[in-house]
């Protein structure tokens, strides 16, 4: 296989090991890889035996019966089941390169800022053993930046809000590095979970993963509708006084209601990096805004509401979804420019 400049593809890739999805960017052709982080395995005699990786296991989430588990190896940003994960790496490297035999690539995956040097560790050894040949680490707030096209190498301050599955990364950036950063454990996943312990209390109503999931991406809301009420929707579940299965509406004040206290954790982390980046960086930051990156910014309102709180211009990334993932991507094809913001531990 060949591009248009007549070199060979390389297998070198960029990976975005995230909580709720992994996406991978292969050197010279972009991303080529964007599925669920979910792993289903078959358990029998205590010996576990994968079934489905990705999509087809994310829709066994909440379905499976006893013998069948669909787990997320990935929690908070770093990985919670080590094995799991890396027959999940090994398995997205493979479609990637849909063969069995490839040259050893070299991998560049982001981790969160706050990601412990144990976690660390954990993520680099699983991809070594899922085949790479080197392994090099890059922080999630540096390759959203990149992935957003600021301009961190500049002697001006720049603030990104990478607000992902599981963690929310809180950073100020100049000259290529961090400046300050904050990482709390609080996104998607977090919002999902607020929506499901609601409709507990408020309606007596359980509701699995995907439909809170669902509700947070078509009606979900940061701020309370002007009416008071805002659109609604019909969602099902489970009646916890009778225990049938029931169907019932809810509508964005009651969303908005539900996500207060995650929406709060996430503007009082940028108020707090805010409080401590250094004046000279704080001015650049008053001037040029903070931007939004991640799945977790495309809630709407949110960038309202974090504009409420701390009178900052907030902009979303035109493909924050993709930007961690982009920004890694980057930092592969551009090492030598990029080098001293990879990790590689040799």
């Amino acid at each position: 296989m060949f591009n248009g400049l007549g070199g060979i593809f390389s297998s070198d890739m960029a990976i975005d090991l995230g909580t709720a999805n992994t996406l991978v960017y292969v050197k010279g052709r972009g991303i080529i890889l964007n599925e669920p982080s979910v792993v289903a395995y078959h358990v029998k005699d205590g010996a576990k035996k994968v079934l489905a990786i990705g999509e087809d296991a994310k829709m066994m989430l909440g379905r499976t019966p006893g013998s069948i588990q669909a787990i997320r190896p990935m929690r908070e940003g770093v990985i919670a089941d080590f094995d799991t994960a890396e027959e999940m790496i090994k398995h997205f490297i493979r479609k990637v390169h849909k063969r069995s035999t490839f040259s050893k690539p070299k991998i560049i995956v982001c981790v969160p800022h706050g990601a412990t040097p144990v976690e660390k560790r954990a993520i680099r050894q699983s991809v070594l053993s899922a085949g790479a040949r080197r392994a090099g680490l890059i922080a999630e707030p540096i390759a959203a930046a990149i992935g957003a096209g600021m301009p961190i190498t500049n002697p001006t301050g720049s603030m990104v809000v990478d607000i992902g599955g599981g963690t929310t990364e809180v950073a100020v950036l100049s000259l290529g590095d961090i400046v300050y950063a904050q990482s709390v454990r609080v996104g998607g996943d977090r919002m999902d979970e607020a929506i499901i312990s609601y409709l507990r209390r408020q309606q007596n109503l359980l509701i699995g993963e995907t439909t809170a999931e669902r509700a947070k991406t078509t009606v979900g809301t940061a701020r309370m509708p002007d009416d008071g009420r805002g659109t609604s929707m019909h969602i099902r579940g489970r009646d916890l006084l009778n225990g049938v299965p029931k169907e019932a509406e809810i509508n964005q004040a009651q969303l908005a209601e539900a996500l207060a206290e995650p929406v709060q954790q996430i503007c009082e982390a940028v108020i707090t990096a805010l409080e401590a980046t250094p004046p000279d960086l704080a001015a650049d930051i008053v001037d040029r805004g903070v931007m939004l990156t991640g799945g977790g910014a495309l809630l709407s309102e949110l960038d309202l509401a974090l504009r409420e709180q701390t009178g900052l211009a907030i902009s979303v990334a035109d493909n924050s979804l993709d930007c961690v993932a982009i920004g890694t991507g980057k930092a592969l094809e551009y090492e030598k420019q990029l080098h001293h913001v990879i990790d590689y531990d040799s």
